[in-house]
């Protein structure tokens, strides 16, 4: 089987920080790849890339044996990207922005307006689709962004904290939604900090520190590298478990006083 998506000595500098140091992935179809690390590891630089965000970095990246940088808008509609962040037309109704969303992907309108429908009703949002956005929760804003980024149906799910600011009902959805994804073949590239979460959902796991992947294997396979562990502590293990502990020591001895 071809890989869905190559990655090769991919470097990506910010001035004179450099960001990714030389990765290499091959993700396959069907797959759901736990992109883990800490902050300013790497992680939202690899993701815009992948979506074709930003385009002056080092190295091949392919996508559906398309080279990202020649074909960016032809990748771009087979992807579906869902940030943690995002800033939402707060005096538009979810079924008017999703519409616009839709329109961008030259989906049917017919077919747009089923699928608005249909989603916004499994996530309970039934009775706000045509409330404008700007009384809407965090909650509420992220499963309408979820919806903006399935809508169009793509083969490369890129999700980037999906589950912040959602209640624990909506996030058993989206963990039950992606394996159903994954067994349709679709690729899921899940980025988060929620260590149990992506230890359940991730076929693989690949984590990531100061720009290079320090490990890459299901979670099994980790165990067996770093002793049978949760990904929590093989975390802490290989990015550095004694500043860990350092920093909460300092942060207890404030109240010492």
């Amino acid at each position: 089987m071809e890989p869905i998506i190559t990655v090769k000595n991919l470097w990506k500098n910010y001035g004179s920080k450099q960001v990714l140091k030389g990765i290499d992935l091959s993700i396959y179809p069907g797959q759901v790849i736990g992109y883990i690390g800490p902050n300013g590891a790497g992680k939202s630089t690899t993701v815009k890339i992948l979506c074709g965000l930003i385009s002056d970095y080092e190295g091949y990246v392919s996508i559906k044996g398309m080279d990202l940088k020649k074909d960016t808008l032809a990748v771009k509609s087979i992807i579906g990207y869902v940030p943690e962040l995002a800033e939402l037309y707060d005096v538009l109704t979810p079924m008017e922005f999703l519409t616009f969303m839709a329109e961008l992907y030259n989906l049917d309108t017919v077919i747009a307006e089923e699928r608005i429908i249909k989603m916004m009703t499994a996530f309970g949002l039934e009775n706000n689709i045509h409330q404008r956005m700007d009384t809407f929760s965090k909650g509420m804003r992220q499963k309408v962004l979820i919806t903006s980024g399935l809508l169009h149906n793509p083969d490369i799910i890129i999700l980037d904290e999906p589950l912040s600011g959602l209640d624990a009902n909506s996030v058993i959805i989206i963990k039950e939604l992606i394996s159903r994804l994954a067994r349709d073949g679709k690729t899921i590239f899940y980025c988060s900090h929620m260590m149990d979460v992506v230890e359940k959902v991730s076929d693989r796991i690949v984590l990531i520190d100061n720009g290079v992947v320090i490990a890459n294997g299901s979670f099994e396979e980790l165990q067996q590298q770093q002793g049978n562990q949760s990904l929590e502590k093989i975390f802490a293990g290989l990015t550095g478990n004694d500043s860990m502990n350092n920093a909460a020591d300092a942060l207890r001895s404030a109240f010492e006083n």
